[in-house]
């Protein structure tokens, strides 16, 4: 579902792309059906950075300021929860993407006691409800967050990078 700008001229469509592990968004002219940039937020490998491009086989065509701003907000606010567990210290960030791949973001219930005792061994008690949190939504006793798009923090700002 398109978010319209209040005044109805332009649109932004988001979608998720499975093969490039990424969120679109696009900036669309509502009149004209038609896109004038894509922004990509890569939300699983933390090598590759969020990026903008302007649509190669588009018209060339003015926008406006306060639309790029509006739009560029948006791609904002979805690159702060979408990679908000790659501010973390970079051992927790490589635990976090070897969880995600492995599991693809979701684990059975079976499954957790035993990766939750393996992540004991390796990762701080303080920072295991970020870890937990930003690799499968879930809290250490293996309930699932209320809240998964809310950045994780670890205790006591322990697991920020210096």
């Amino acid at each position: 579902m398109p978010i319209a700008r209040p005044e109805g001229d332009y649109a932004i469509t988001r979608m998720y792309s499975g093969p490039d592990d990424a969120w679109h968004l696009e900036l669309d002219v509502v009149a004209d059906q038609r896109t004038l940039v894509i922004a990509i937020v890569p939300d699983e490998d933390p090598a590759r950075e969020p990026t903008v491009c302007f649509n190669p086989r588009g018209r060339d065509g003015d926008i406006p300021f306060e639309v790029m701003r509006w739009f560029m907000n948006q791609v904002e606010g979805k690159v702060s929860v979408c990679r908000a567990w790659m501010q973390l210290r970079p051992d927790l960030v490589k635990a976090i993407h070897r969880l995600r791949q492995e599991y693809v973001g979701a684990i059975d219930d079976d499954d957790f006691p035993d990766e939750l005792a393996k992540l004991r061994i390796t990762v701080p008690e303080d920072d295991l409800p970020a870890v937990l949190a930003a690799a499968f939504g879930r809290n250490p006793d293996g309930t699932t967050t209320t809240d998964t798009v809310q950045a994780p923090r670890p205790a006591n700002n322990q697991g920020h990078r210096t």
